[in-house]
């Protein structure tokens, strides 16, 4: 995998902008973006052991806790921007001290919007407690640099929220008890979904948050997983879910552009369009390199197969795919660090049909 690190270098060093302000984030989301939260937790979702984190350059291929072979999209956003550091989880022992540094991630896997999705996995941190957890930080700031020294630093820090896809998926689950699914129609779902959302986000508002990424939920009804729990073939994906997104997307998308006109001038929500870059990589995965969009690398397709632990290298080449750069996706669920790239790019350099009002540099770059 040689050519693979000085793949990830050459990306970085094409997006990275020199002499720009330092880069500072605040990660809010599920297990697309989790650093490790979890491994804090008595949770049945985690990714603290290996092949997980193979390709991570800083821990030398070790597990971290992200659910990946190597870096998350908010990982290279954070580096193609200039970032000290790599923020740390929130529940970590340095998290406080990392804060003015590369930032705080607060993500969880197998969180949702919702307070009751992922109670199958027990341990998680819904949207609202990831943003306790932010104010608990924000307090503590407080205390080292004073509250118009805290909002100073948070007006020029990006968050970012990449949640929702959990709420979905457990729409879809079978009705069983502590799984899902919800007992109320679609429409009211999305509904639900959409107006915690704004509330949460005018939440982060009051507590200093000046520029914002809301990222949407991708084609979920393309993932392995759900793919396989409904025996679909090569090539297809679960409609009725996709079909359902697409309608959160707009009406979250709606709201989104909604909070600017009530904030005002003073703060920035972008809504980013992750749904059309992964599903243009999935119809055209060959030119953007991809060799199979439909197998997870670590975990059979079918019968369903988790991308399982593993002792020793010997058992790598048995239980992963050749080439992780070849695969869309990493495990049944998440995409690998090449599609990481892909998105990262998208969302720190895209036009309006990607990110609006602006993309990811432009509203670091933006002053307020």
């Amino acid at each position: 995998m040689g050519t693979h690190h000085s793949w990830f270098f050459i990306i970085v060093s094409l997006l990275h902008v020199s002499g720009c302000v330092s880069f500072t984030n605040f990660a809010f989301g599920d297990s697309i973006v989790d650093a490790g939260n979890n491994n804090y937790l008595p949770s049945l979702s985690r990714a603290d052991y290996s092949p997980y984190g193979i390709d991570f350059t800083p821990s030398g291929g070790k597990p971290t806790g992200r659910y990946t072979n190597g870096f998350t999209i908010v990982d290279i956003v954070a580096q193609a921007l200039g970032a000290k550091t790599l923020s740390s989880p929130s529940l970590s022992a340095n998290a406080a001290s990392h804060a003015t540094l590369g930032g705080i991630n607060y993500a969880s896997g197998a969180s949702g919007i919702l307070e009751g999705t992922g109670s199958l996995f027990v341990g998680r941190l819904p949207l609202k407690t990831q943003i306790d957890n932010f104010e608990l930080s924000r307090a503590g700031m407080v205390k080292t640099m004073g509250e118009n020294g805290t909002q100073e630093f948070l007006k020029n820090a990006i968050f970012s929220l990449t949640i929702g896809s959990n709420d979905i998926i457990t729409a879809f689950l079978p009705n069983l008890p502590f799984v899902g699914n919800y007992d109320v129609s679609p429409t009211t779902l999305l509904d639900i979904m959409v107006s915690n959302m704004t509330f949460h986000l005018k939440r982060l508002h009051k507590l200093g948050a000046r520029k914002t990424v809301v990222v949407d939920i991708g084609p979920l009804g393309c993932i392995p997983f759900v793919r396989s729990i409904h025996f679909l073939p090569d090539g297809k994906c679960h409609e009725e879910m996709n079909a359902l997104i697409r309608r959160y997307n707009q009406k979250l998308r709606t709201a989104v552009h909604g909070l600017n006109e009530e904030m005002g001038s003073g703060s920035v929500f972008v809504f980013a369009n992750s749904y059309d870059v992964i599903n243009g990589m999935l119809q055209n995965y060959r030119d953007y390199g991809f060799e199979n969009v439909n197998d997870p690398c670590c975990g059979e397709f079918f019968p369903l197969s988790f991308c399982l632990r593993i002792g020793d290298e010997n058992e790598i080449s048995t239980n992963i795919c050749d080439d992780r750069s070849k695969y869309l996706f990493w495990d049944s669920y998440h995409p690998g660090e090449a599609a990481n790239f892909i998105i990262a790019q998208h969302m720190l350099n895209g036009d309006e049909n990607t990110c609006s009002p602006l993309n990811v540099r432009q509203l670091h770059s933006l002053k307020l």
